[in-house]
């Protein structure tokens, strides 16, 4: 990385016909497009990369596409021999980087901190020739800064967006007083002393209300399944779980937090004054471009307040089809045969976030006509679905599992949705329904398939009953798909394959894929998840196993004889298939016995 300031040269904004002209000579355009982009240029305040890219201009090195805003940026970045840097902003430490320079300052220049360590500052700019703030800003930070070049509009919008934040923080802590110095450079840890004789601000204080609606956005933006808010004893954190995995996005003083927990529970309807006791709630609010959202809030008292977990529903979710989901065709089948009974009892078993409700809303979607009543009783309701009649379990007025479906066999159903079997009143009740002509959908935590008739079992469910009711058993996980931008290709380490499925018949794969990181996928290799699954119908053969916990083993291998595929199996044909890869299945899938 190339430091700023080594070489001097005249201040003066990125030079159209100069930057065209290094564009021709690498043969990324002919001449008639440099002449013809040179006569198009119209204002001179549009940046010429936003000006370019607007054209859509081919680009000569690769055919059929074009020159786009980040390719004009990456190639802006070698012909000042600076670095390229992709605006990230989960990457970015908002509260260090907006404390670097006030918004005025990045704003004029039109600069942004965006890495800020003990050895240097990194500043990205869209103007390499530009560098009269430099001596300025070093002076007053007293380290290096290190230059990188950076997409002029998002730039500019991270920028905003940040800065917007940051001084929403600081004005909820300070009640409105600024705290600048020459350089309008501001320090956050100043504003928390300010504010630490301050009272906490009030969760309808317009500050505080920016800060909400940002979060919300921001989660949105970056397809954010969860957003926890964590207090901690005096800088809570702000973490977005993305594809599975947690990702810290922001830091906020804790008097703010407290305030932006309090802002929450009342859009979610919940007590505001009770914080010793754990909540739930919901809200309903539009992403960016216009689509209903909906939020399932949960609090939890800790050692130092409240903390919020937001699960975000996207509605299309349920639109998608089984294959979307990732089942596959053989898999497919046997669940459609499974759930396509008039009575009996579909589990299905994983984790906490391995897709099951998910899966179980889109088949409830499925087969919910007009013909037919659906209730589910659940703990809490995860969707609202128009088409179905959900109840929330409430044990404080003893509404139980076991409770809410007797009272929901009352209510003439037709498919019952049991949230979750966790002991054996609500088992029994599960089985009555099934056993009086209902179709009972549940969830078990096992970990696999065969597993959930050994946790029946261990619930005191006599085996005869199991054998009576239960049609079959799904098990799943969720794999991060692979980024198909960035993805890269190796040859199969034939013994890691061996370890993935020893139950792999035919060719192995010559080759699979691994991730890398790009832009489109913030630089980790992946965008999205798909399920694996184990489909388990419970054959007369399987029927005999059920007899006792000691017989998980022979049901298991039975199972597989009747051609049930494992999970290790099921993430193997997705990883020859360069959907995701061997140690991703390794992650999140138990070895099959």
């Amino acid at each position: 990385m190339k430091v700023a300031g080594q070489s001097k040269q005249q201040d003066h904004p990125l030079d159209l016909i100069q930057f065209l002209k290094g564009l021709y000579d690498a043969n990324r355009i002919s001449k008639e497009e440099l002449q013809k982009l040179v006569k198009a240029r119209k204002s001179p305040k549009q940046h010429v990369l936003v000006f370019i890219a607007n054209q859509e201009v081919e680009d000569l090195k690769h055919p059929g596409k074009t020159l786009d805003l980040e390719s004009l940026t990456q190639i802006l970045a070698e012909q000042f021999e600076q670095d390229y840097y992709h605006v990230d902003p989960l990457s970015i430490d908002a509260a260090k980087v907006t404390d670097v320079m006030s918004h005025a300052f990045a704003k004029r220049h039109k600069i942004m901190a965006v890495k800020v360590d003990s050895n240097a500052v990194t500043i990205a700019s869209a103007e390499p020739n530009i560098s009269a703030w430099e001596e300025d800003l070093s002076q007053v930070l007293r380290k290096p800064i290190k230059r990188v070049v950076a997409n002029p509009l998002e730039l500019e919008r991270i920028t905003n967006e940040l800065y917007r934040l940051s001084a929403s923080i600081g004005l909820a802590i300070s009640g409105g007083e600024g705290n600048k110095n020459r350089l309008g450079i501001g320090n956050l840890e100043q504003m928390m002393e300010l504010g630490s004789t301050q009272k906490e601000p009030e969760a309808n204080d317009k500050h505080v209300v920016n800060i909400v609606d940002w979060l919300l956005q921001y989660a949105f933006e970056q397809r954010a399944s969860d957003i926890h808010i964590e207090p901690r004893r005096e800088i809570g954190n702000v973490r977005f779980r993305i594809d599975g995995l947690l990702y810290t996005v922001y830091q906020i003083p804790m008097q703010v937090l407290s305030a932006v927990t309090s802002r929450l529970k009342s859009l979610g309807r919940m007590n505001v004054a009770e914080k010793r006791r754990p909540q739930d709630g919901r809200l309903k609010t539009k992403s960016p471009n216009g689509k209903e959202i909906e939020l399932r809030l949960s609090t939890l008292p800790t050692a130092f307040g409240e903390k919020m977990v937001m699960r975000i529903f996207d509605p299309n979710v349920l639109l998608k089809s089984f294959q979307q989901l990732g089942l596959g065709d053989d898999d497919l089948e046997r669940w459609n045969q499974m759930t396509k009974q008039k009575h009996g009892i579909v589990l299905i078993t994983g984790p906490t976030g391995s897709g099951k409700t998910t899966t179980l809303y889109s088949t409830l979607k499925s087969i919910a006509t007009e013909e037919v009543n659906v209730c589910t009783v659940e703990d809490p309701i995860e969707m609202v679905e128009s088409s179905f009649n959900q109840m929330q379990v409430q044990e404080n007025i003893d509404m139980t599992f076991a409770n809410g479906v007797r009272a929901l066999l009352r209510q003439d159903p037709d498919i019952i949705m049991i949230g979750e079997i966790r002991d054996l009143e609500t088992a029994e009740m599960a089985i009555q329904a099934a056993l009086t002509g209902h179709l009972v959908f549940s969830t078990l935590h096992t970990n696999d398939a065969p597993s959930a008739i050994t946790r029946l079992l261990e619930l005191n469910v006599p085996s005869y009953l199991i054998k009576a009711t239960v049609i079959g058993v799904m098990a799943q996980r969720l794999v991060r798909v692979l980024c198909p931008h960035c993805k890269q290709a190796e040859t199969v380490d034939k013994e890691l394959w061996g370890h993935l499925d020893q139950s792999w018949q035919g060719e192995i794969p010559e080759q699979v894929y691994t991730a890398d990181g790009c832009r489109e996928c913030r630089d980790t290799g992946f965008q999205g998840r798909e399920g694996i699954y184990e489909v388990m119908p419970l054959s007369e053969a399987l029927q005999g196993y059920a007899e006792n916990r000691e017989d998980l083993s022979k049901l298991r291998q039975q199972a597989y004889k009747e051609g049930m595929s494992s999970l290790r199996h099921s993430g193997a044909m997705k990883v020859a298939a360069g959907i995701t890869t061997i140690n991703e299945v390794f992650r999140v899938a138990p070895e099959a016995n």
